[in-house]
């Protein structure tokens, strides 16, 4: 397979791997893969997974990223933060939920975390399209809130919620109470369920 041959097959590509070469030519060698890197026509991200140089590497494209390299996984924590509005200023890295081991990447486009949740823990996420034919997986902004608490076991008090900077009105405004105490009862731990309750009275509090 020529480069021209490969760069039509997946021009609508955010990310492809050489799998999905095999995939349109099973006879593929992958130092062809090397030769193009050489030239300039594709980056290799971690093993295996490629992009075009000339991807406009926007947050959509660097979240659908995220969820493809590493799955199952979805894009939470403190990205889904910003994403949403819920603190002022984004973070080093794209943070991801996945049910596999906790594991970094560092790539040529972004850092990549992700941290484990249980499988049962593996939902609550909203599948955002963009570009007609592309989408990305996200978790909905009561689900990120639950999967930040439920990892981050050191926020236990008023000072420690303060210190995260949330948007008080946006989370008076936008979270749905009743969906986050439904999936509240999906995770089953009272620490958690506490320390929710301590977050809305934070929030609540006039002087936040």
């Amino acid at each position: 397979m020529r480069y021209i041959e490969l760069k039509e097959a997946l021009k609508n590509w955010t990310v492809f791997s050489l799998s999905d070469i095999k995939r349109l030519d099973a006879n593929f060698h992958r130092r062809r893969l090397n030769e193009w890197q050489d030239k300039g026509y594709i980056k290799k991200l971690i093993k295996g997974y490629y992009i075009f140089t000339d991807l406009a590497l926007k947050e959509e494209a660097i979240f659908e990223i995220a969820n493809r390299i590493y799955k199952p996984s979805y894009i939470s924590f403190e990205t889904a933060f910003y994403y949403y509005g819920l603190i002022p200023e984004s973070v080093y890295g794209i943070t991801s939920a996945s049910t596999i081991r906790t594991y970094k990447f560092r790539t040529p486009v972004a850092e990549f975390s992700y941290r484990t949740l249980n499988r049962r823990l593996f939902f609550g996420y909203n599948i955002v399209k963009y570009n007609n034919n592309k989408c990305f997986k996200i978790a909905s902004m009561e689900k990120a809130i639950l999967d930040y608490f439920y990892i981050n076991v050191h926020i236990k008090n008023r000072e420690d919620i303060m210190g995260i900077r949330f948007n008080r009105e946006i989370l008076l405004s936008k979270i749905n109470k009743k969906k986050m105490e439904r999936f509240l009862a999906v995770y089953g731990r009272k620490s958690l369920l506490k320390r929710i309750h301590l977050l809305w009275e934070v929030i609540k509090d006039a002087g936040y």
